[in-house]
């Protein structure tokens, strides 16, 4: 298998667990039905796997940072494929959070070893382009995995969707095993050092930001189904279609990401994406819901998501390059904590409020991590010094 296949399978894997963790929020009302649960009990399988993944993982990569990367990197696959078959199987509530918070850190693990292989194994002059593939492959989960994963749970059932994918998880470690060559660890900077960045105001108000804006992001997008049906007269199919289409605004938003870093820096980009999901937030709070109106502004939501994610990566890199490996993983966690905790505190706002109120949920984090983003990145000195961060190999 040549080089840029194996990066490929990388890819392939990273959306098949991308859509396990995201698919939850388009089923969340056929799992609280078939559960008989509520639908705020069923979106806290999404904070299961989100905190877990923020806890575990670090803990796991600094206690096997000696290991084979490969080693590692199976290993996590085979967790993955335990865990969607017992998600799969299992009918009890507390025996499905286990699971969830099992496939979090295993997913945090291959993410880490994923990307380090991936490095390690491009030509030269084009690991960043490669870990962007893998990247590509987990955003993809959204567009195809969220929709398709919404069509199965109703046409046949929400179980269905892990069996699919444990199957195809096995036949990928099974292909893994003989094309994927091995990495060796190297021995991760002591935790007190990687804690010491947190007291510099500038990175600790960096890191901030994806932490709050995830936290918007994950109450919103944990909930978009009952959220969709609860204010707008759509069937099954209308679901499905509005799902397929943020999926495609998020990948939209993505590309921009990139063009409007290179044109005005990264971290202007940061605020200008949580500016604009926060007017789109607040739009859709205050307007009345209408599919020619929310339709529209939940889309612009998602691509003004996806626009200022995946420039909080170069903001940390410009403010410290030196420490770029611990401030990504910070940051990694950062990220996985805002998902656990927005769809928390989204299924709060589903279970004491109208259904309408999440829409205000996520506007509130919005904003306060576009006041964060412009603190912290607004000046034209830190703007640029983050688009500088581009040509950091």
């Amino acid at each position: 298998m040549s080089d840029s296949a194996k990066i490929y399978l990388l890819a392939f894997i990273a959306f098949l667990i991308a859509t396990s963790q995201l698919v939850i929020g388009g089923i969340v009302d056929q799992i609280a039905l078939s559960l008989n649960i509520s639908v705020a009990a069923a979106g806290q399988l999404m904070t299961a796997s989100a905190l877990a993944n923020a806890i575990g993982t670090p803990l796991i990569m600094m206690a096997a940072a000696r290991l084979n990367q490969r080693k590692l990197m199976l290993w996590s696959l085979g967790i993955l494929f335990i865990s969607m078959i017992g998600t799969a199987i299992g009918r009890d509530y507390g025996i499905l959070m286990a699971f969830r918070g099992l496939l979090g850190i295993a997913f945090g693990v291959y993410s880490v070893t994923s990307y380090t292989i991936a490095v390690r194994i491009a030509p030269v002059g084009r690991q960043a382009r490669s870990m962007a593939t893998i990247a590509l492959g987990a955003s993809l989960a959204l567009v195809i995995g969220v929709p398709i994963g919404r069509v199965i749970a109703t046409t046949f059932n929400w179980q269905l969707i892990f069996w699919g994918i444990g199957i195809m998880m096995l036949g990928a470690l099974v292909v893994s095993i003989r094309a994927i060559p091995a990495a060796e660890g190297q021995s991760p900077p002591p935790l007190g050092e990687q804690l010491a960045y947190l007291k510099q105001p500038t990175i600790a108000a960096a890191l901030a930001v994806p932490l709050v804006m995830f936290i918007g992001y994950s109450a919103l997008n944990t909930y978009i189904t009952p959220f969709l049906i609860g204010t707008l007269p759509l069937s099954e199919a209308g679901i499905s279609s509005i799902l397929l289409g943020l999926g495609l605004a998020s990948a939209v938003g993505a590309k921009l990401s990139g063009t409007f870093g290179d044109r005005i820096g990264a971290g202007r980009t940061v605020v200008l994406g949580t500016i604009c999901q926060t007017a789109a937030l607040l739009a859709l709070s205050l307007l009345p819901n209408s599919v020619p109106l929310t339709v529209p502004l939940l889309l612009f939501w998602a691509a003004s998501a996806w626009t200022a994610g995946p420039m909080l990566r170069l903001t940390l890199i410009a403010l410290a390059p030196g420490a770029s490996g611990i401030l990504l993983s910070l940051n990694g966690s950062f990220v996985q904590l805002g998902f656990a905790a927005g769809a928390a505190v989204g299924g709060i706002a589903v279970t004491h409020a109208p259904i309408g109120a999440i829409s205000w949920t996520a506007a509130v984090a919005a904003g306060i991590s576009a006041i964060i983003a412009a603190l912290a990145f607004g000046s034209s000195k830190q703007a640029q010094s983050a688009a500088e961060a581009e040509s950091l190999p």
